[in-house]
């Protein structure tokens, strides 16, 4: 018996240089992409019962592509006219280059980090007098608010999208296809048991990314037989060639 067949909860990828499509030649694999999880955006009815006025807000701080998307949204739904006062903190230069979708760049005051939070201090703490609003998903990390915890700033975090189970039922009737199930998220942890409640994990394989994933694997009941990172595996498709090529091996005969 071998390894055959995987599911990797994650859209496919846009491009053919993906190392899964190298390990799937390697080993003779046959891969299967499907994200378990999607991003809704609140309404502006959810984001009002939060009691939030976005124009009481000095700055907003930006963890993500998807959270300035949900910002310009819920203000184009609640016909809110952002002013050009407005400060942009950005987690990263990449984050910081999207307001371009919403914005004429080069007329607002942006700033941003080096891609880890805690890049963000000497510039937060450039800006102590300012009132900084934080839009986050309904599941997400307290780094942000932490670090603005920590310098004593005064900030307001709103939800403003919410990561949902996708239906994965009709195109996925049978798990048991799958010698491994690889998760990145908690939140795929979820949705497997609200797509298959009577789930029961067997010989399959069920590989995590991340200590949080991992934890909710086990959390969850679940055996967990391959995890990423680690010292000698620090991405996930060099985790699941050095459990693949083991599990080969001893099932050679």
């Amino acid at each position: 018996m071998r390894i055959k067949k995987i599911l990797v909860s994650q859209p496919k990828p846009t491009t053919e240089k993906s190392p899964y499509f190298d390990l799937a030649e390697e080993y003779g694999l046959k891969l299967e992409f499907k994200s378990f999880i999607k991003v809704e955006g609140v309404s502006g009815k959810e984001f009002r019962q939060q009691r939030i006025n976005i124009l009481d807000y000095t700055a907003i701080v930006f963890t993500s592509r998807t959270a300035i998307d949900h910002f310009f949204r819920i203000c184009n739904e609640l016909r809110v006219v952002v002013p050009d006062t407005m400060k942009y903190f950005c987690i990263s230069e990449s984050v910081a280059f999207y307001l371009q979708k919403y914005i004429v760049y080069r007329k607002r005051k942006i700033f941003y980090g080096d891609k880890k939070v805690e890049d963000m201090t000497k510039v937060l703490l450039k800006h102590k007098t300012e009132h900084f609003f934080v839009p986050l998903s309904d599941v997400h990390k307290e780094n942000v608010p932490g670090l603005l915890d920590e310098l004593h700033l005064k900030y307001t975090k709103a939800v403003l999208y919410k990561t949902v189970a996708n239906d994965l039922v009709d195109e996925i009737p049978d798990l048991k296809e799958f010698d491994i199930i690889v998760f990145y998220t908690p939140a795929g942890i979820k949705s497997l048991f609200q797509n298959y409640p009577n789930f029961e994990q067997g010989t399959t394989v069920i590989a995590a990314f991340g200590p949080a994933t991992a934890e909710a694997v086990e959390e969850a009941g679940l055996r967990l037989d391959i995890k990423a990172p680690t010292e000698k595996a620090p991405s996930m498709t060099m985790a699941l060639e050095q459990f693949i090529k083991a599990y080969n091996k001893e099932n050679k005969k």
